[in-house]
């Protein structure tokens, strides 16, 4: 089986204006996600939805600084890891989580031999 990362960039100021109504809608797409990982023989190992950004503390050799990274509109909001012999079937129900109009990336973990997990 093969671990992947499925990593959920989003823009944070959309969320934080979000009423509750869209912020139900969003996570009943993550209870989809999860019903559909379960029932199609995935198995999430894994996971974390993250805090702002701005609550990021971001290491240089030349010191510590806070706020995000990089200063773009979508930052790293989330994470699963999903463990899975069918990649393309993953694939399809992340879709779920991508909606209309959204994207999410996909990445194989790597085993400590140096290949993929």
């Amino acid at each position: 089986m093969t671990t992947y990362a499925v990593l959920l960039p989003g823009d944070e100021a959309t969320w934080e204006s979000a009423s509750e109504e869209q912020r139900a809608a969003m996570y009943a797409r993550h209870g989809e996600f999860a019903r559909l990982l379960g029932e199609r023989g995935h198995q999430v190992t894994g996971g974390a939805e993250l805090t702002h950004s701005r609550n990021a503390k971001v290491v240089r050799a030349s010191g510590v600084t806070d706020g995000p990274y990089a200063e773009t509109v979508e930052q790293l909001t989330g994470f699963y890891l999903v463990e899975t012999d069918d990649l393309d079937d993953l694939l399809e129900v992340v879709r779920v989580l991508a909606g209309t109009d959204g994207a999410i990336e996909v990445r194989a973990t790597v085993d400590n031999n140096g290949g993929a997990a």
